[in-house]
């Protein structure tokens, strides 16, 4: 009977220490972010590549304008873009390598046509982005991507009002 209590003791010993070593490679596991990598939602995956793909468009966008402008202020403002979307653009890509996400490697190409026409677009394109990436510092799921996207919201508003204040000079 003492050896059956001996050998059911060791038993439960032996449970409990594999339990709280699987809970210790758990735990480190999500503090790298190695558990995270199959576990963000649909919505969080997409906002990521979305953002990707127009912050590429916003480098290579404002890169033209800066190259091709006529008027100062585009061409300050295209600095602006590539500048920014940079910086932000590297940011998410970090992210993304943390939580296995794959990010488009080019954004959609588009052509420099004119100075207007590229300010016109800027405002409805930070209009579009700004809620977006409102809605993903609200509602998204990942707390890394919602960090990302409060942080930049604030960076496109800026540059939505900029647009706003560029296009208006450009009508008059």
């Amino acid at each position: 009977m003492k050896r059956r209590i001996t050998v059911i003791s060791s038993v439960v010993i032996a449970l409990a220490c594999a339990c709280s070593l699987q809970t210790a490679k758990a735990a480190k596991k999500e503090k790298s972010g190695e558990a995270q990598s199959g576990s963000l939602s649909a919505a969080d995956k997409k906002f990521a590549q979305n953002a990707a793909k127009g912050g590429m468009m916003e480098v290579a966008m404002g890169k033209a304008a800066a190259d091709h402008s006529q008027n100062s202020d585009v061409k300050k403002f295209g600095n602006r873009m590539v500048k920014d979307h940079s910086k932000a653009n590297d940011e998410l890509k970090s992210i993304a390598s943390k939580k296995g996400i794959t990010l488009p490697s080019e954004g959609p190409s588009h052509g420099f046509t004119n100075d207007a026409a590229y300010m016109q677009m800027m405002v409805k394109d930070h209009q579009k982005d700004l809620a977006e990436f409102q809605k993903e510092a609200q509602n998204g799921s990942d707390p890394d991507l919602k960090k990302f996207a409060d942080k930049t919201s604030k960076v496109i508003s800026e540059h939505l009002s900029m647009a706003q204040d560029i296009n208006k000079k450009l009508k008059k």
